[in-house]
């Protein structure tokens, strides 16, 4: 068996040269990623002969193990088939899972048709024109335009870059507002509030970026997010005070217009599987939804 330890904020040295030289089309790889959810889906992670093993759970507590990363052609059998002892003697739920197309590419490559995968449709990526999110032009984005000019023109509002610690303190309260706002609670809030929370509290650690949203200097709503590349930003978290209507139609708008403008595709992440808030996603009009796939097993 392997030997797995606890991934937390600290071990960013360590996990960020694996990251770093990978340009990475889904929200999966990115370190913030890994931190923000390290407690809710228990990941954990590993280093073996130079490549970085990552296991941990999923929205419904299944095990198993991310892409790998550091591998070449050379070293992807041993350390796959060591990873397929692994699933048997520990009862891993899957071999991998959320891994992009490369990967089951390389697979494939040793493998053939011995790779037994699927589409994981619930973990796709909703991916957009910065562009499109920025001048909200068309017919898709009519709505949301309403939404915007109807907060733009209905409150009196300013913007803030997340920095100081007096926003990043106002940020807590509006998620507490967000997560309170619920009414009954589940694991996957609770832990996405902590994870917030964790994230604001070491700011200098991630590179991260952000803006707040004020209301009669009272925060409404805030974006955070990261830029990964050259052509593509994630945004990790986007949480409003909904009884300032249209409040989240105008931080995304701003957000990606003050941030990420020069940036091509921004990168929402996915939808959990949760019928809300897949509609939601699509009522911004992606203009891709990068796949994610679950290796079930290598035979």
């Amino acid at each position: 068996m392997l030997s797995f330890k606890n991934l937390t904020i600290e071990d960013k040295n360590i996990i960020k040269p694996y990251i770093t030289p990978y340009k990475f089309n889904t929200c999966e790889f990115s370190f913030a990623t890994l931190v923000i959810w390290s407690r809710a889906c228990n990941i954990e992670y590993t280093i073996e002969e130079g490549v970085l093993i990552i296991k941990k759970k999923d929205y419904h507590g299944k095990s198993h193990l991310v892409q790998l990363l550091g591998y070449d052609k050379n070293s992807l059998k041993p350390i796959v088939e060591t990873l397929k002892e692994e699933k048997k003697t520990t009862g891993l739920d899957y071999l991998f899972k959320e891994v992009e197309w490369n990967f089951v590419q390389d697979l494939i490559q040793v493998y053939g048709d011995q790779v037994i995968y699927e589409e994981d449709r619930d973990n796709f990526d909703y991916i957009y024109e910065s562009n499109s999110l920025i001048t909200m032009t068309g017919k898709v984005l009519h709505k949301k335009r309403n939404h915007f000019n109807k907060f733009d023109k209905g409150y009196n509002h300013r913007l803030e870059i997340i920095n100081s610690l007096e926003v990043r303190e106002d940020c807590k309260r509006v998620a507490k507002i967000w997560h309170d706002s619920y009414g009954i609670y589940d694991k996957l809030t609770d832990y996405e509030l902590e994870a917030i929370n964790q994230v604001l509290d070491h700011w200098d650690l991630l590179d991260l970026k952000g803006v707040a949203v004020y209301v009669d200097n009272n925060i409404a709503g805030f974006s955070i997010g990261e830029i990964v590349n050259e052509e593509m930003a994630i945004i990790h978290f986007e949480k409003g005070d909904k009884d300032y209507s249209g409040v989240f139609a105008f931080i995304n708008q701003k957000s990606t217009e003050m941030l990420y403008s020069d940036i091509p595709y921004i990168n929402r992440e996915d939808d959990m599987g949760l019928p809300g808030l897949r509609i939601a996603k699509m009522s911004y009009g992606p203009v891709k939804l990068e796949k994610k796939y679950t290796i079930i097993d290598i035979l």
